[in-house]
C-alpha cells in the first residue's frame, strides 16, 4: 500500500488541471462563480483552500493524493480522489506536464493494483468518489481498455457503488464507449480546443472530429438508443468536456459556440474552461498565463447556455470575438435589452425572470410560488426568496414601479 501511495503523491501534482464537477477553488481568486456572484462571494461560501482539503481521518499524507471536495450537479459534496492510471504518455500536447519526453518521474498502476488501492482508501473512509484519467500509453484503444477494466473490478470485484467520472481516451472504439457507459457516473473527453487549427497548435497529434468529437457523438447516440440495459448505475452516465483557454488562439466565440453545439447535440452536462498557465520543460513554457477573468467569465457564459435559456446570439461579444472581462454576461446583456424595458416580476413567465440578473433557477420557483400568494412589491419581498435583490433591481418592476438600484459591474 505504500508504493501505491508513494505513487498517488506523484500523480496528484498535477491534477488541479483537470477540472471534475462543480468543483471551484477557493485558492484562485477569481475561480468560478454562478451567475449574480462574484469571486469573492464564492471564496466566503468555500472556506480555506485547507478547509476544502479536509478528510476527517488520520493519514498524515491523505491531502497530497489528489483528494478533492468536489460539489455534484445536485449539490451534495463528496471526496474525490483525482488520478490517473499511468503518468506516461506518448502524446506531444504542448502545454502537457504529462507529455512525452518531459523529463520527471512517471508511475503507472495496474488496472487490479488501482481498484484495489481506491477500494481500501473508500473503505476506510478516505474517499467517496473516482476521477480516473490516464495518459495515452500503447494507443488510445488500449489505455482505455485498461481504464474500462478497472472500473469493471472496482465495480464487480470490489462491490464498489459509489460515484465514477471516467475519462475517455482520443480515439476511443464505439464498443468501448457504451461499456464505459454502463460503468460510470460521468464520462469526459477533452476536446481542449474548439477548433482544428487551435487544438493542432495545442497538441500537433490530436484530431478534433475523428479521435475527440465522435465518442461523444457515440454516446448521445447510445443514450438516444434505448434505456440503460447493463448499466451498474440504473442509469445513463453525464457527458463533459474541458477546453484549455488561450494558447490556441481560439475567441471566446468559437468556444461558446462549440459548448451551445455540444450542449443541443450531445446532450453536454458541463463545459470546463482551463486559464493557461505555463509549466517549465515545455513547448509554452515561456508563453504568457491566461487572465484568469476570461476563464470565469467563459464559465458564467457556459451557465446562461445551459440554465438559463439563453442562445449563443445573445451573448454580449465584444468585436475581438471576447467577452468583456469587466463584466458578467448576464448583466452585459440585461443593460442592452432590459434597461428601458425592465421586466414586472409579478407578470413575467419563466424565461423572462431567467434572464435578469440576481435571479436564478430556484429564485424563478421562489417567485412564480410567492406570486400565488400576493403581489411582490419590494426589494425585501425579494430577498426573502433568495434572491440577489440589488442586482436585479435596475432590470425589474415590483408592482409596476421601479425600485431604488444601482448597476453593478460584476
Amino acid at each position: 500500500m505504500e508504493d501505491a501511495l508513494e505513487k498517488l503523491e506523484r500523480m496528484s501534482a498535477q491534477m488541479t488541471l483537470e477540472p471534475a464537477e462543480e468543483h471551484a477553488p477557493a485558492s484562485n481568486p477569481h475561480a468560478t462563480a454562478a451567475c449574480g456572484h462574484t469571486p469573492a462571494d464564492l471564496a466566503r461560501a468555500f472556506g480555506t483552500a485547507s478547509e476544502r482539503t479536509s478528510v476527517s481521518v488520520k493519514e498524515p499524507k491523505k491531502n497530497s493524493l489528489g483528494i478533492h471536495h468536489a460539489i455534484m450537479p445536485g449539490g451534495q459534496r463528496i471526496a474525490l480522489l483525482k488520478t490517473m492510471l499511468t503518468t506516461v504518455c506518448e502524446r506531444n500536447c504542448n502545454y502537457c506536464p504529462f507529455r512525452k519526453g518531459r523529463d520527471f518521474r512517471r508511475a503507472t498502476f495496474r488496472a487490479d493494483e488501482m481498484a484495489s488501492v481506491f477500494a481500501q482508501l473508500h473503505r476506510s473512509r478516505v474517499v467517496e468518489g473516482l476521477f480516473l484519467s490516464s495518459g495515452v500509453a500503447g494507443g488510445g484503444p488500449s489505455t482505455q481498455d485498461r481504464l474500462i477494466d478497472t472500473i469493471d473490478i472496482l465495480r464487480r470485484k470490489q462491490g464498489y457503488r459509489g460515484y465514477v467520472h471516467l475519462k475517455l481516451m482520443p480515439g476511443t472504439q464505439r464498443d468501448q464507449v457504451h461499456r464505459a457507459m454502463q460503468l460510470a457516473d460521468r464520462l469526459s473527453i477533452n476536446l481542449e480546443a474548439p477548433t482544428q487549427p487551435a487544438l493542432t497548435r495545442l497538441a500537433p497529434m490530436k484530431v478534433l472530429i475523428e479521435e475527440l468529437l465522435q465518442p461523444l457523438k457515440w454516446a448521445a447516440e447510445i443514450k438516444q438508443a434505448g434505456p440503460p440495459r447493463g448499466s451498474l448505475t440504473g442509469r445513463w452516465p453525464s457527458l463533459a468536456t474541458q477546453f484549455m483557454v488561450g494558447p490556441g488562439g481560439e475567441s471566446d466565440v468559437d468556444l461558446l459556440a462549440m459548448t451551445q453545439t455540444l450542449n443541443k447535440k450531445v446532450g453536454l452536462q458541463r463545459a470546463y474552461f482551463s486559464a493557461f498557465r505555463p509549466l517549465t520543460d515545455t513547448p509554452f513554457e515561456n508563453l504568457t498565463a491566461e487572465n484568469p477573468w476570461r476563464e470565469h467569465r467563459l464559465y458564467q457564459a457556459s451557465f446562461l447556455l445551459r440554465d438559463y435559456g439563453f442562445e449563443f446570439e445573445d451573448l454580449p461579444f465584444g468585436k475581438s470575438g471576447h467577452l468583456p472581462l469587466d463584466a458578467d454576461p448576464k448583466v452585459g446583456w440585461a443593460r442592452m435589452n432590459l434597461t428601458e424595458t425592465p421586466v414586472e416580476v409579478n407578470k413575467a413567465d419563466r424565461r423572462d425572470l431567467l434572464r435578469v440578473p440576481g435571479i436564478g433557477p430556484r429564485g424563478v420557483e421562489a417567485i412564480l410560488r410567492e406570486r400565488q400568494r400576493g403581489t411582490l412589491r419590494e426589494l425585501g419581498d425579494l430577498r426573502k426568496l433568495g434572491v440577489l435583490a440589488q442586482r436585479a433591481a435596475p432590470f425589474v418592476l415590483l408592482d409596476g414601479r421601479r425600485p431604488p438600484a444601482q448597476l453593478a459591474l460584476m
